[in-house]
């Protein structure tokens, strides 16, 4: 070549020693920073993946950081609860106790109603002072409001969880279709209100069995006060089958509703005439069970035990006892709504009604604990009428039902965080692995790879250089022409 006006070779040159450059730059960069992309002309459509990958992770490991923060809020509420249960079990032996008069004075009985109330006042404080980074754990806060119950149809409502989801409220409706029923037993006074000869027959409920022997001509309302007399002990109450006509008959029925409650009476000796019959002019039978509820809530069959119904559903875990003139009303609906409260405990990475759980706490202060049939806690307190100088039976009941629904309470907590909260932060974990794993395929640098490409780049940038230059040396060539 001739021309020097144009030097296409060092042109040429020229070009690829700028392209070897700009990938030595690409090279370093990816080194240096160890990303794979470092802007959008890096791997446009990569970019995009690894920016949503990248939100996904975060989103991730909030969801493991919420669930780990409520796996301690559950731990700090455990440890209190069992601080009221141990106090619970203490007094539970002072009300055995105290009943113990003919070896106990009066004054030892006094000092176990100190020791007992001081246990109730501590159990109100623990209620009162549990917390986790100032949310209040036990003293209500975290149970969910309601409007609309009534105490003539539903006598006690425990919402254990609920999912609003995007309403306000939760419309709750619950509509009876089996009565619950006593077990229930009859027999017949032969019309004229005595037992006709001699007997000896056993009564047999959940509680007990007990032995009556009669002598002939005994009336039937002495029948119905013996029986009735050791009732706690059976778990069999005695009734006329009219209270206005003695020679009517004798209703023997468990104390309570339901399947698991029955009534058995046994001849052993005597009257011929004796015979236990499921209802007047029923066939003759010696034992009968109970029945429970049976009800629908909001559309969905619930669990029935003896006046109480449950439902676990997606959005609504309740419990609920019905009075007993509400579980025996067919066809009526018994309506009322969840207008909020609750804890929300956020456990996936979108915020939506399946990625939410929902639970409540009720209060355990001494007001709450217990229930309406045997009364509440702050019941058992020096001057009140199950405390320990007054009633040491009915206070013994009231602190069984206080043990139980703290052990309830705790076993439900403890569910919630083996079954919800530790099997979903174990997916979760598995779920950031996997995602980190295929967001470092697509951004992070190979560095094997990079090293590899960073030393080819160097010697094409060495030898571009020294191309360009004998390139541009060409061109002197010419003047050997003009000799």
């Amino acid at each position: 070549m001739t021309r020097i006006n144009t030097n296409v070779s060092a042109m040429v040159a020229r070009t690829n020693l700028d392209r070897t450059n700009t990938d030595l730059a690409t090279r370093l960069q990816r080194l240096s920073t160890g990303l794979k992309i470092n802007r959008g002309a890096d791997d446009p459509a990569g970019l995009i993946v690894s920016e949503r990958l990248r939100g996904e992770i975060s989103s991730i490991g909030q969801a493991v950081d919420n669930i780990e923060r409520a796996s301690n809020v559950i731990a700090t509420t455990e440890s209190a609860l069992q601080e009221i249960n141990d106090l619970l079990i203490s007094i539970k032996s002072l009300s055995v106790e105290s009943a113990n008069t003919g070896a106990f004075s009066k004054q030892e009985i006094e000092a176990n109603q100190l020791q007992l109330d001081s246990a109730v006042e501590s159990i109100t404080r623990i209620s009162n002072t549990a917390s986790f980074a100032g949310l209040k754990l036990l003293n209500g806060s975290l149970d969910y409001l309601t409007s609309g119950v009534t105490a003539s149809q539903i006598s006690d409502i425990s919402i254990k969880g609920a999912n609003f989801g995007l309403n306000p409220s939760i419309p709750v409706s619950v509509e009876v279709l089996q009565s619950a029923e006593h077990a229930s037993l009859f027999l017949s006074g032969n019309g004229n209100g005595t037992f006709t000869s001699a007997v000896s027959f056993e009564v047999q409920g959940n509680e007990g069995v007990q032995v009556f022997t009669f002598a002939s001509g005994t009336a039937l309302s002495a029948v119905v006060n013996a029986i009735n007399q050791v009732s706690d002990a059976t778990g069999v109450n005695a009734s006329l089958a009219s209270a206005t006509d003695p020679t009517s008959g004798v209703i023997l029925e468990s104390a309570k509703f339901g399947s698991s409650e029955f009534v058995s009476v046994r001849k052993l000796s005597g009257g011929a005439f004796f015979d236990a019959y499921t209802a007047q002019g029923g066939g003759a039978v010696n034992r009968d069970i109970g029945g429970d509820t049976l009800a629908l809530i909001n559309g969905n069959l619930a669990i029935g035990d003896g006046l109480d119904i449950s439902l676990n559903a997606s959005n609504l875990n309740v419990e609920m006892t019905l009075t007993s003139a509400a579980a025996q009303t067919l066809g009526t609906a018994y309506t009322y709504a969840i207008t909020g409260g609750g804890a929300t405990y956020q456990i996936g990475p979108d915020i939506n009604s399946l990625q939410q759980v929902g639970f409540g706490i009720q209060s355990v202060a001494a007001t709450r604990l217990g229930n309406s049939t045997v009364g509440f806690l702050n019941e058992v307190l020096t001057g009140e009428a199950d405390s320990l100088l007054n009633d040491p039976r009915g206070a013994s009941e009231i602190i069984d039902a206080a043990i139980d629904q703290i052990s309830t309470l705790r076993g439900r907590i403890g569910a919630f965080e083996r079954n919800t909260l530790d099997t979903t932060l174990r997916s979760q974990q598995v779920a950031l692995e996997n995602l980190t794993s295929a967001e470092s395929v697509i951004r992070d640098t190979d560095f094997a790879e990079e090293t590899s490409n960073l030393t080819r780049a160097q010697i094409l940038q060495q030898a571009g250089t020294q191309t360009l230059a004998i390139a541009n040396n060409t061109a002197q060539s010419v003047l050997s022409l003009l000799g």
